[in-house]
């Protein structure tokens, strides 16, 4: 059985990150900032509530007779009690033999083409364990995007518009940032067992590691380009925001109601629905979240029983990142070009450069990921070398086209151009059998 290594980092990080938070609003109301107080808590304590609620619907309590566990959720402190919970079940588990086990079927990753099925004893007490590494893994996702993500914009916009870094601030922000980054690595991992969840799943220590510097790089340079642009242009950044949120937030709907496919009936059995609408509402709204800072790694459909689109599509992930790409660029530029006075010390131009490149490195390290380190890129249809090789390929090939088409058009160019002298020639000079005629006609 294994440690739950996972649970105590999601506690830790919640904990963390509310408790400085607290701290910090505590400072901002000494100091007068009632503004800075106020936002710092809302990001602090929304998604304290929304990780509550998530616990609960993952475990049902909310239909179970556990009115200690309601009280303690309702005091923000249910993390903490399954905490405690699931580390007595891993010291109670290896003392005592149970003797009612269920039995699982996963198939192996394919070795010279051959696929083995494998069956696996699970007690009941790794089986509560599952759930709440599940439970946890999905309340870390929501803290991150809901909470952690808008808590670093606001302290980051909040240093470069005061020009001045607390010690309170940078704590925050530090771990604000592991927040959102252990939360996005956690939603790769997520997205791997969901879409091979017939398979076991082996995920290696380098592929954390890959996975944590792409996130890194990729959530620090969308955080720095935002705050730099809000920092010049207030207005225009909601503009920017609305179009991505709504982008996001109407784009699996629209798929869904593009399909035809009925209202989803069985996301839970005790939800009416308008409950259901309700969940699937918050889902697209995490959804949308994850992707205006990073790319979700998983695709939200509507019409689907797993909410989840099982299909590794490539082309997304390619538009995704090159849009990004380039709203960061144009993002950059319109800061370099309306600039204050409080950037008066900072090389505007390397800046712009650094956070272009610490981009490139992020889609870098991605690219590493799923051509190295992913568990399952023996089940990939292309690798990432291969595609981009037909990516080459394709493109030299529209270059020799283009070549060969210049010299064709040339030559009909020239030829209508002989064409047009031709008459006017005949104009000029009569043929030789006009000037027989001629001469004939002056002899009679």
């Amino acid at each position: 059985m294994k440690f739950p290594a996972s649970v105590l980092a999601s506690v830790f990080l919640f904990v963390a990150e509310t408790t400085a938070a607290l701290s910090l609003s505590s400072t901002y109301r000494s100091g007068g900032d009632r503004m800075w107080q106020a936002l710092t808590l809302l990001f602090s304590l929304l998604p304290c509530a929304l990780v509550q609620l998530t616990l609960l619907f993952v475990h049902r309590d909310l239909s179970r007779d556990r009115p200690l566990v309601l009280l303690l959720h309702l005091l923000q402190l249910g993390p903490l009690f399954r905490c405690f919970e699931v580390f007595c079940i891993y010291f109670q588990s290896s003392n005592n033999e149970e003797p009612y086990v269920s039995i699982t079927k996963k198939r192996q990753m394919p070795k010279n083409g051959l696929s083995e099925e494998i069956e696996k004893e699970v007690g009941q007490a790794e089986g509560k364990l599952i759930t709440h590494r599940s439970a946890f893994s999905r309340a870390s996702v929501i803290q991150a995007f809901l909470g952690s993500a808008p808590q670093l914009t606001l302290q980051l916009y909040i240093s470069i518009i005061q020009q001045d870094v607390t010690v309170g601030r940078s704590l925050l922000m530090t771990i604000s940032l592991l927040s959102i980054v252990y939360g996005a690595l956690r939603c790769n991992i997520l997205a791997i067992k969901i879409k091979y969840d017939e398979y076991e799943v082996k995920v290696k220590p380098l592929a954390y590691v890959c996975i944590f510097l792409w996130r890194s790089f990729e959530i620090a340079t969308r955080v720095v380009v935002l705050v730099l642009f809000t920092s010049i242009l207030k207005t225009w950044v909601v503009v920017i925001i609305l179009i991505n949120f709504f982008s996001f937030f109407l784009y699996p709907w629209i798929l869904f109601w593009y399909s035809g496919s009925p209202f989803p009936e069985n996301i839970e059995k005790a939800l009416s629905r308008v409950g259901t609408t309700i969940v699937l509402c918050f889902l697209t709204l995490l959804y949308t979240g994850i992707n205006m800072f990073c790319w979700s790694a998983v695709q939200l459909k509507i019409d689907s029983p797993d909410l989840i689109s099982k299909s590794h599509n490539w082309y997304q992930l390619l538009v995704y990142y090159m849009m990004r790409f380039i709203e960061n660029a144009i993002l950059l530029l319109l800061w370099y070009l309306f600039k204050t006075d409080i950037y008066m010390y900072v090389c505007a131009p390397l800046l712009v450069l650094q956070l272009l490149i610490a981009y490139c490195t992020a889609i870098l390290f991605m690219l590493v990921f799923y051509q190295f380190f992913h568990p399952c890129k023996k089940l990939f249809s292309t690798s990432v070398v291969e595609g981009f090789q037909r990516w080459v390929r394709c493109f030299c090939w529209a270059c020799r086209q283009q070549k060969s088409c210049e010299p064709i058009g040339k030559a009909d160019l020239q030829s209508s151009r002989d064409r047009d002298e031709t008459p006017s020639s005949s104009k000029t000079s009569p043929e030789p059998s006009q000037l027989m005629n001629a001469e004939d006609l002056c002899s009679a």
